[in-house]
């Protein structure tokens, strides 16, 4: 199943009549402006998807800062932006789709098939000298059926902690986070005991492109992932956890999502937590 798509073949898709659901999930913690920016300028097409909103449930202590959404508003939200069944859909930002994998992600556990990352989003796009369009996108509502749980979830601590002592357990957050000299969000600094420091930016070109997938699978087997391993991945809040999954398959690999990843933990007095490298 293919990961991404590159800037060419959009252009080939949207020149040619094919269908294709095109959606804009610019996004960044702290910074409530992308449907701002969205409206200065998208790829025709593009609707925009709202992270906070539509990509995740209400945050809580109990299920962490970006808990996954419930199937039912997710199916709505798609019909929303007009997926209908079958669609090929292709989401981008702005950050090496550092936020668009949220949605990837969730598409791809809801059943969808035909999902893909714009390699490069935005930048490249405008860096081939593709035109941008201002202002919101009228379109049609769709009517997407969705179901859930066709990607594999990491949901209980002992389940993190037993595939942290038995696989391989990959922190996704910038390595300063991970050894806990800095927390700017969440209750505790450190990490979950037995977890690899694996800054997702890392899987990315200066271009904000994926790296090919041969660069990926060093980097992957550095860190002790074989085709045997069991797999899994945290982040913050279990955004851009979703990007590290995506780099992954570009590899040849699965992972499991922790969904409430460090934010979810972090606030449970009753587990363990490891600081240094």
């Amino acid at each position: 199943m293919e990961t991404l798509m590159d800037v060419q073949a959009l252009r080939n898709r949207m020149t040619s009549g094919q269908q294709t659901v095109l959606l804009d999930v610019r996004w960044t913690l702290g910074n409530p402006h992308g449907h701002e920016q969205y409206r200065s300028a998208h790829i025709p097409g593009a609707v925009y998807v709202d992270l906070e909103t539509q990509l995740c449930s209400r945050p809580s202590a109990a299920e962490g800062r970006h808990p996954l959404p419930e199937p039912a508003a997710l199916e709505e939200a798609a019909r929303q932006w007009g997926i209908n069944d079958g669609d090929v859909v292709v989401a981008y930002d702005d950050k090496g789709n550092l936020s668009a994998a949220r949605l990837w992600w969730l598409l791809r556990d809801a059943g969808l098939t035909s999902v893909y990352l714009l390699d490069g989003g935005l930048n490249a796009w405008q860096a081939a000298g593709y035109e941008t369009e201002r202002g919101e996108e009228q379109h049609c509502l769709g009517e997407v059926t969705l179901s859930s749980g066709h990607m594999p979830v990491l949901t209980t601590a002992d389940g993190v902690l037993a595939l942290a002592g038995n696989g391989v357990l990959l922190d996704a957050r910038a390595s300063e986070r991970f050894r806990g000299e800095t927390e700017p969000v969440d209750a505790k600094a450190g990490h979950i005991p037995g977890a690899s420091s694996a800054p997702t930016s890392e899987n990315l070109t200066a271009e904000n492109t994926f790296l090919p997938p041969p660069e990926l699978r060093r980097r992957f087997a550095a860190l002790g992932i074989t085709e045997t391993a069991e797999v899994g991945v945290y982040c913050g809040s279990g955004i851009t956890a979703a990007h590290e999954i995506a780099a992954l398959e570009v590899a040849g690999y699965q992972a499991a999502l922790y969904p409430g990843s460090w934010s979810q933990w972090s606030q449970r007095a009753d587990l363990p937590v490891a600081t240094g490298p």
